[in-house]
């Protein structure tokens, strides 16, 4: 990879993309049982074919049209007519993008090095309970096919020696770049143990990364962290779908079913000792399945334009809908809902707190981004009973800006939708988007105000939207 196309540098959710990490489904997926389905954080088993063929390929041919067209546009006929050879990172005939980067590729890469290919075949080993047979077995793969048997967990089609690692595809949770920093997880479940690891070794031994060794933080357990309770606030556990850059300064963290308190309150600090922001805003919210990180409740769509779940509006919290009685008796119940403290740098001592997420975000655009237009929402669901929550459970909220205004989202969440067109926004399928660039019918410079609609029938059964299928490496910085 040439070394003059790895400066990482995110300070906005919305700035245009220049540079991501993904992941494509692989063959672990295919291999999820019933039984083990919510061990390894799926809802449900998946179709492989479909989710790779009739879903996420559209993903990939969207991103490659933004951000490396030259990998892709005029080529489309032939891409389609081969054998997805063109999307497997161990085939002669992938993409090999520097700018839509595929972390199967970047492992398989590092795993040509003999010592690093030693040392990380002992670590999964370890984690995984293997054998010393099985271990020395592994040290006969070349690099990609290592990379392949670690992130899919079998030797071949029928030999499985691990569990696969399917949440791979959410390359968010693994780490996030802070303006020029990088972030790594500390994932709350043990499905996700592998993912770190393999993660950690992608950061701190792949050339594309190795101006940055001395950017790379890692957040410290907690002494005596093995002594304590299961579920116990002290544990540091944080994942990157808890995490948003809003702008260069400020720094949004959630504190969820995923990441911990304390793993809010180890970042900030670390945020704040090494000049990285000035302002630190901790986003509490339940901890259900149903939301599991800030990400799945609301992503940004424009500086003054936010999408998000209305139960956590300022309507909903402060119940203006309700009679006096349901409103005293069931206040307390709301407060508890939802809690949001911003810390500055300067005056740690004297953080402000906001009662609703509405508030915060205006602030935000109005504040952080020196926004002069009304601050707008577009709500899961139009804001409808069942269509909200039901919506929101397929990731209505949790849209990727692939440039300021023009965001991927899923086709399903029809009244989703509803509400951006009511806001005027462009709605179109990525097969017709796809047709159009190819066709030279439209470009991606002069889409504006877009919603993407990506196919969604298996992709959704993950529980996770775009915004948490992209590690965001690189984005034009917005002004304001």
């Amino acid at each position: 990879m040439a070394t003059n196309t790895n400066a990482l540098m995110v300070s906005s959710e919305i700035g245009t993309l220049k540079r991501l990490l993904v992941h494509s489904p692989d063959s672990g997926l295919g291999k999820v049982v019933p039984s083990k389905a919510q061990d390894w954080l799926f809802e449900d088993i998946v179709h492989l074919d479909t989710i790779r063929r009739k879903e996420y390929d559209y993903y990939t041919k969207i991103l490659l049209y933004f951000l490396d067209p030259g990998k892709i546009k005029g080529n489309l006929h032939t891409i389609d007519n081969t054998k997805r050879d063109f999307y497997k990172p161990d085939h002669e005939s992938f993409f090999k993008s520097d700018k839509v980067i595929e972390l199967q590729w970047l492992l398989g890469e590092i795993l040509e090095e003999h010592d690093i290919k030693l040392k990380l075949i002992a670590s999964v080993c370890a984690i995984e309970n293997c054998p010393h047979a099985t271990e020395m077995e592994l040290t006969k793969f070349s690099g990609p096919q290592l990379a392949k048997v670690f992130i899919t967990g079998s030797l071949n089609e029928d030999h499985m020696i691990f569990p696969p690692i399917p949440n791979f595809i959410f390359t968010r949770d693994i780490g996030i770049i802070i303006n020029d920093h990088v972030l790594l997880n500390k994932p709350a479940k043990k499905a996700r143990t592998r993912e770190s690891l393999l993660a950690k070794y992608i950061f701190f031994y792949h050339p594309y990364f190795k101006d940055y060794h001395d950017k790379v933080i890692e957040i410290p357990d907690t002494t005596h962290h093995f002594l304590l309770p299961k579920g116990d606030e002290k544990k540091v556990t944080l994942e990157g779908g808890d995490v948003m850059v809003v702008s260069k300064d400020h720094v949004l963290i959630g504190v969820s079913e995923r990441t911990s308190m304390e793993a809010a309150h180890r970042v900030t600090n670390i945020l704040f000792e090494k000049n990285i922001v000035k302002k630190v805003s901790i986003v509490k919210i339940p901890k259900k399945r149903d939301y599991m990180h800030i990400d799945t409740v609301f992503t940004q769509v424009k500086r003054n334009m936010w999408v998000m779940l209305g139960s956590f509006s300022r309507k909903a919290i402060k119940m203006e809908d309700a009679d006096a009685v349901q409103r005293i008796l069931e206040g307390h119940k709301k407060e508890d809902s939802l809690k949001i403290i911003q810390f500055k740098k300067k005056d740690i001592e004297n953080p402000k707190f906001f009662s609703n997420l509405e508030d915060l975000l205006i602030d935000i655009s109005e504040n952080d981004l020196k926004c002069e237009e009304k601050v707008k929402f577009v709500y899961s669901g139009n804001n409808q009973f069942p269509f909200d929550t039901r919506e929101q459970w397929t990731d209505s909220c949790n849209l990727l800006a692939l440039k300021e205004g023009v965001v991927l989202g899923y086709d399903r969440n029809d009244k989703t939708v509803e509400a951006f067109k009511e806001e005027g926004f462009n709605i179109i399928h990525a097969k017709e988007l796809i047709e159009k660039f190819e066709n030279d019918e439209i470009s991606p410079a002069k889409l504006k105000d877009t919603l993407i609609l990506m196919p969604s029938a298996e992709l959704s059964r993950a529980r996770g939207g775009f915004h948490c299928m992209s590690m965001p490496l690189l984005r034009e910085e917005v002004e304001s």
